[in-house]
């Protein structure tokens, strides 16, 4: 879960900001939020949202992700924005997301003894930035975004042309 004192504030921001936002109170696929206004903003689908009128973030102990609904440049203007991870995966809102994925990476490996450098993770958005470490082979897909693809350790076809595929064979992992 996210900081919760730092996302209780972000989300008293955007009351006070008139800031469309909802939550996920804990780790699965669902997001709640306060009216309809998140999805008529977003027209998101991709979750499932469910609008609980009275929704007060106080009464979970934990939140997963929160998201505001904005246009970019507009997520500047939240101050308390600055103090949790977040990015944009469409143009109507943003996600304030755990972001650092090789933590739980190497929780993993550490977990089955293993080593790190027999670890190999593909990428293509900036959340995936943080994950493309030098103990490990890092790859990004071809339809990465600019700052992935020069971390990288390989770039290989967009996701949509077999990239995962292409990589293991051009590292001769698969025949």
């Amino acid at each position: 879960p996210l900081n919760y004192k730092k996302c209780l504030a972000l989300i008293n921001e955007c009351i006070e900001k008139n800031y469309i936002w909802a939550i996920s109170p804990d780790n699965s696929k669902r997001r709640l939020t306060p009216d309809k206004r998140f999805l008529n903003f977003t027209h998101d689908n991709y979750m499932e949202t469910i609008v609980q009128e009275d929704l007060d973030p106080r009464n979970f102990n934990e939140i997963y992700k929160v998201y505001v609904a904005c246009f970019a440049p507009e997520e500047q203007k939240l101050e308390n924005l600055k103090y949790l991870p977040w990015c944009r995966f469409h143009k109507e809102y943003i996600f304030v997301e755990p972001d650092d994925k090789s933590i739980g990476i190497k929780k993993i490996v550490d977990y089955f003894n293993g080593d790190y450098q027999d670890v190999v993770v593909f990428g293509d958005e900036k959340n995936d930035l943080k994950m493309f470490k030098d103990e490990w082979i890092s790859i990004a897909m071809g339809n990465a975004v600019d700052e992935l693809k020069q971390k990288a350790d390989y770039v290989t076809n967009d996701c949509n042309k077999d990239g995962i595929y292409n990589a293991c064979k051009y590292f001769g992992w698969i025949d």
